[in-house]
Parts: structure tokens; sequence; C-alpha cells
């Protein structure tokens, strides 16, 4: 089967299915598991990313969705060379991907008529329903149902292992740097299994814009920083530019000694089989044991030596 994935987490899933052979597109932020790296790019970013701040991006995307304008282009010479028999897309955020109407002409210019499966999770067992919908798409039903039985099975492990803890922490989650924003959606039930109490921010609801303000009435008392897509190092690298952002970053560090900095595009922001992983790396963090050290690739704690320069790995 002919297969576009135009979002990373579905790509993620195709991949731990062992179909990725079969893969013909995917979009501009699939970049896991490595092997997939070798196939055509279809979607184009109208905003670029890769060298802007997270206010300068929030401030792009604003003037271009209130001028009307799309965030994404679909490459439709690549898209009609790759003539996919089945497209994956998703409806939850039209600031994450290309949407299924931005396909619709596209899908229509084609000799024949791929499926369309469109994606659209808002906690961790939608998350897994999709894992099991993708597979019975592919032809994959046995190993997609193993999959999901096995993510199932860790949720299970790490629920079980936290809803004895005597404390359970105030946990604020940051969705993003400048302006600041609550995650939402799957993050605060992945807080809860995780054996902390989320206090901002619900389950199954979207993210919303905030202020330091709001955060410290919240009273936290773990903060976790995860801007959407961000790596630990490149949330290092924005936090470290001199401006007003940083300033409020450095009073934030000292109003909050339990500060994470987290690998969001790997764990948190994708609805794919790695927010198992998140919930792992949560409870890692709130309750810690000193037998299993924190891995400083997927997270490190927001401390004086990470503005001056240290790295991350």
């Amino acid at each position: 089967m002919r297969i576009c994935s135009l979002i990373p987490g579905a790509t993620e899933v195709v991949a731990a299915l062992g179909l990725e052979h079969q893969l013909v597109g995917i979009s501009h932020e699939c970049d896991f598991p490595h092997s997939i790296r070798r196939v055509p790019v279809m979607i184009e970013p109208l905003v670029e990313a890769a060298h802007t701040t997270s206010s300068g991006i929030d401030q792009r995307v604003k003037d271009l969705v209130a001028a009307g304008h799309q965030l994404y282009r679909l490459k439709e010479e690549a898209f009609h060379l790759a003539d996919p028999e089945l497209i994956l897309a998703q409806d939850l955020c039209h600031v994450c991907a290309v949407t299924p109407d931005q396909l619709s002409r596209a899908m229509r210019s084609l000799q024949h008529q791929p499926e369309l499966l469109i994606l659209s999770p808002t906690t961790l067992q939608d998350v897994i329903h999709d894992i099991e919908r993708i597979a019975n798409a592919v032809g994959a039903v046995s190993k997609g149902e193993a999959l999901a039985a096995n993510l199932r099975d860790r949720v299970e492990s790490v629920r079980l292992r936290t809803k004895k803890v005597a404390v359970r922490p105030r946990v604020v989650c940051l969705e993003w740097l400048d302006p600041l924003y609550v995650a939402g959606h799957w993050v605060p039930e992945m807080v809860d299994l995780a054996g902390g109490h989320n206090v901002l921010g619900s389950k199954d609801r979207p993210s919303y814009q905030t202020t330091w303000g709001d955060v410290a009435a919240a009273k936290p008392d773990v903060v976790i920083v995860m801007p959407c897509g961000y790596s630990v190092d490149q949330t290092l690298n924005e936090l470290r530019q001199i401006g007003p952002a940083q300033a409020s970053w450095q009073r934030a560090r000292m109003s909050w000694s339990d500060m994470y900095l987290v690998d969001a595009g790997s764990y948190f922001s994708r609805p794919g089989p790695r927010l198992i992983d998140g919930v792992e790396l949560l409870a890692a963090i709130l309750h810690p044991d000193r037998d299993h050290p924190l891995d400083r690739s997927q997270v490190i704690k927001f401390e004086p030596s990470v503005l001056a320069g240290d790295s991350a790995t």
C-alpha cells in the first residue's frame, strides 16, 4: 500500500507497525524514526520556525490566521507523483499541520481516489485507539492490536505505581515560551497518571494562553516546560537569548526551584506511541528514583548553569 502520512505521530505509528517501506510521502516535521527521512516531503510550512523565536512564530501565525491565509502549502506535484492509496491527516490543530480541507482539491485531481483517514485525538486513549485505526487501514490489524495492548499495559503500570504515592505535587505544564501557553488535550491526563496534580489546563481541552501571574496563582510545586515541537536544546537556545522574555524566565526559575525542560517534540506534542514514554518520563520527574537517573537528552532541571551555557547533552 502506498501511504502518505502528513502528521508525525501517524508516521511513527506506520514505522512501529514495520511498514515504513510503504511510505511515499510525509510532512516536513516527520523525523522519527531515522529510517523515514528518505521519504519525499509533501508539506511546505509558510512560517519559518528554525531561526525564529517563539514570540516571532506566535505573531506570524496570528497574522496569517487573521488575514485568512493558510499556514502550510501542499507540494502538489510531489503529491501527484506519490499517488497515495491512503492519506493520514489530522483535524485537531490547524496550526500544527495541513488540514483535510486543503487536501480535498489535490485529492480530486488524482487518477485514483485514495482513502483519507482523519485523526483528531484529544486523550491518551484516543491516541492508542487511533493506532488501531491506522493498523486496520493498512492491513496490519494484529500488529496494531499488539502495539496498542503494550502501550495500555505501560500506562497501567505507571498508574499502579503512582496511585498510592503519599504526595502528588502540584504541576503546571507550559506549552510555549513567549507568550506562555498552558498545555492541554492529553498532557493533563499524563500528569495525573504520572502521580501529579495538574493545576492549570484540563484533560480533553485545548491549550490556552496564560500569564506568569496566573501560573503563580496556581501555586505549582513543579513546572514542566514543554514548548510544542521543541527539543531540550531548542528550548535552551531560546532561553539563552538576551531580552525581556529571558528575564521573565530567570525570575520564574528563582520562584520555582523544581522547573524542568523536556523534549516536547518527542514525548509530549505529537499524538503517537512516544506519548507513553512521556508519561513514564513525567513519573520519573515527579517521583524520582535514585537507581534510574533522568536522561539529560530527554529532560534537564532548569538551574542557573543552564542559562550560563551548559549543554543539555
